[in-house]
């Protein structure tokens, strides 16, 4: 595999096309992943968690080891700040995977795909509380409405919209801590899933000795599927890596909406999942929220493009 252009160095115009194609390659397979899941709703979630971790695991270490890098494995066994913040990321993406399989296997689709709309409005929130970054009054605005938004869903739903607010929190965290870690996204996550792995192999070794396992009792074809979640998780993330390294991350960032809204069409036109117009304004007002940061992030990109020649003169 091509490792892209060389640091520093502007990407050609084939590397650019190869890199959209890979990003909207990632983002598209991401956001089918409720039909994948959907196929397997009778597993129980944890057990499905498991077998992820366990399955990626094998995956990412076996194409590491196809690589000849072993930089995963210096990190495991060195104790170091990376290490630990990895840790912490592994723990915070075990939530959002397992809330996610929940979701899917009780037909909250929908609800999923409103969280990794509003994760990156909890992003910038997580850039003024931790950070001390300051607001500009676009975002100062987007924040409102997506406060806004929560409030009409916590009306339409009846509840509070826990799930969307768990995995958006959750991968917002996760993506704060990896922000720090400098690792190839396949690296990072065989680290973090051999942090899991003792922990679901444990799991399943227990589920199988007390007749709950889904696995070896069922369908071929379902037994399948998760020996396959390896593969469903470690082909779109090679993908995201090939993309990060060829595009700008304005652009990246954008193709990321291309996820919650196949999330958000799988839910309502496949598995006829219900969006009343209450619910829908809710999404309506994340939508504008987002439209808020978009603008906002352009105006911040083309003031620094101005300062660039400034600087290069000094």
């Amino acid at each position: 595999m091509s490792t892209g252009p060389d640091h520093g160095d502007a990407p050609s115009a084939a590397d650019r096309r190869t890199g959209i194609l890979a990003g909207v390659g990632a983002y598209t397979l991401w956001g089918v992943f409720p039909l994948v899941f959907h196929q397997i709703r009778e597993v129980l979630p944890a057990e499905v968690l498991m077998h992820r971790v366990a399955w990626s695991f094998v995956v990412v270490a076996g194409l590491l080891g196809l690589r000849r890098e072993t930089r995963w494995w210096q990190v495991l066994r060195t104790a170091t700040p990376m290490r630990t913040r990895l840790a912490a990321a592994a723990a915070l993406i075990t939530v959002n995977w397992l809330v996610y399989v929940w979701a899917v296997s009780e037909e909250h689709v929908v609800e999923a795909a409103l969280g990794y709309y509003i994760n990156p409005l909890i992003t910038v929130a997580l850039g003024v509380l931790v950070l001390r970054e300051g607001l500009t009054r676009l975002q100062v605005v987007a924040l409102g409405f997506a406060a806004a938004a929560v409030a009409v869903l916590t009306v339409a739903y009846g509840r509070v919209p826990w799930v969307a607010l768990v995995l958006a929190f959750s991968f917002a965290g996760y993506g704060f801590l990896k922000k720090a870690v400098v690792l190839p996204a396949t690296t990072s996550l065989a680290v973090e899933t051999a942090i899991l792995l003792p922990f679901a192999l444990v799991g399943l070794v227990v589920v199988q000795v007390r007749g709950d396992a889904a696995f070896l009792h069922g369908s071929l074809g379902r037994d399948l599927l998760l020996v396959g979640l390896g593969v469903v998780t470690a082909v779109p993330l090679v993908l995201f890596g090939t993309a990060a390294r060829r595009i700008p991350l304005t652009l990246l960032g954008l193709l990321q909406y291309l996820t919650p809204t196949f999330q958000l069409l799988c839910g309502v036109l496949v598995l006829d999942e219900d969006l009343p117009p209450e619910r829908l304004a809710g999404f309506v007002l994340v939508w504008v929220a987002l439209a808020l940061l978009g603008v906002d992030a352009v105006r911040t990109s083309r003031r620094r493009d101005e300062l660039v020649p400034v600087a290069e003169a000094v």
